[in-house]
């Protein structure tokens, strides 16, 4: 077995929770560590989970000789501070999506990553996972491409709250929240990773004012966004407020590639070019490409960050230069829509 990689892990939160479930199955991944703000939750976090050290201090932490990487799973407007102060440290950086509030966030981060010689990633599951995979080695068959099309839609428990007047950091844009940063991400992610950076951005998003604020009052509760390329338009479409079970779908001229969700990719279809213009015919029968998995979807990110920071480079997928053009992306639509955040112009 290879050497284990020793974690400090900032945040006690349910995405904490969930992704130790996929990191432990992976033998070169020891949670070594948790910080929280609370030194008393991280104290029972880690005795939930065999955790050795809990910490109430990040610095505290991040002093700690016997941690190499750190996964933050904070809320998205922390995400800059403490990876610049872990890298700083001499840690590697594996960090929850989005990787930062906007682009201006991000290129200071990677910046630092490469100065430092210390890996930087962002936990985007999506284009890591196997099925997800599938799909974009079948590319090359169903060109040239024409459509691409994902959806993400699924009603937060949190949105009964705020309608009460309880913001919950997901929806909070004074913690870079909403529906784009929280979901729709899933849904921009992959089409960069199989794209590109579209030429034109051409978005709608559904906004909540939040009341009594005077300040970081507008939040997204839904939205989409038409992209273009050259010969190509891709379309997605996100909510926090409905659900949506239509499948992902990429069109090309050769066929189309389904994804059933396009978060976890579970399961991958094809179907090759052939049905009938007139509609009248037998449609083609779809053919399931989707590869046996047995790991946890949280399994894949670890994986491949830990084999990065191994042979000492950057991930050839989920690339820093590629979470700042998702970021770009994202600054965009909430430009047209209005949507501010901490740090950034009015």
């Amino acid at each position: 077995m290879s050497k284990q990689l020793c974690f400090g892990l900032v945040g006690t939160g349910r995405i904490t929770d969930w992704v130790l479930r996929g990191a432990t199955q992976d033998p070169r991944f020891r949670a070594e560590a948790i910080c929280s703000r609370s030194l008393e939750r991280a104290e029972a976090f880690a005795a939930s989970h065999g955790i050795p050290k809990a910490y109430g201090s990040l610095d505290d932490m991040l002093s700690d000789p016997g941690i190499d990487a750190v996964y933050i799973g904070t809320p998205n407007h922390t995400h800059e501070d403490i990876t610049l102060k872990a890298l700083a440290s001499g840690k590697h950086v594996l960090c929850e999506k989005p990787l930062a509030l906007n682009a201006v966030q991000g290129r200071r981060m990677v910046e630092a990553a490469r100065k430092a010689g210390k890996v930087l990633m962002e936990a985007m599951i999506s284009t890591l996972l196997p099925n997800f995979r599938v799909a974009a080695a079948k590319l090359d068959e169903i060109a040239p491409l024409r459509r691409y099309a994902a959806t993400f839609c699924q009603y937060s428990s949190k949105y009964e709250a705020l309608k009460q007047g309880t913001v919950a950091a997901s929806f909070d844009p004074a913690c870079g929240g909403g529906s784009l940063m929280d979901i729709g991400i899933y849904t921009l992610w992959p089409m960069v990773a199989l794209l590109g950076k579209p030429q034109e951005v051409r978005a709608s998003l559904v906004t909540y004012r939040i009341p009594g604020r005077t300040e970081f009052a507008l939040t997204d509760l839904q939205g989409s966004v038409e992209c273009v390329y050259p010969g190509l338009n891709a379309t997605a479409a996100w909510s926090k407020v409905a659900d949506a079970f239509a499948p992902t779908e990429i069109s090309g001229e050769g066929g189309n590639i389904l994804i059933d969700k396009l978060h976890i990719c579970r399961h991958t279809g094809f179907i090759p070019h052939g049905a009938p213009a007139s509609g009248r015919g037998k449609d083609p029968e779809p053919q399931d490409i989707s590869v046996p998995d047995d790991k946890d979807e949280y399994f894949y990110e670890f994986q491949e960050f830990i084999t990065c920071v191994q042979e000492g480079r950057e991930s050839l997928v989920n690339t820093p230069d590629r979470s700042v053009e998702v970021l770009e992306i994202m600054d965009e639509i909430r430009r047209q829509s209005g949507i501010i955040f901490p740090g950034e112009p009015a």
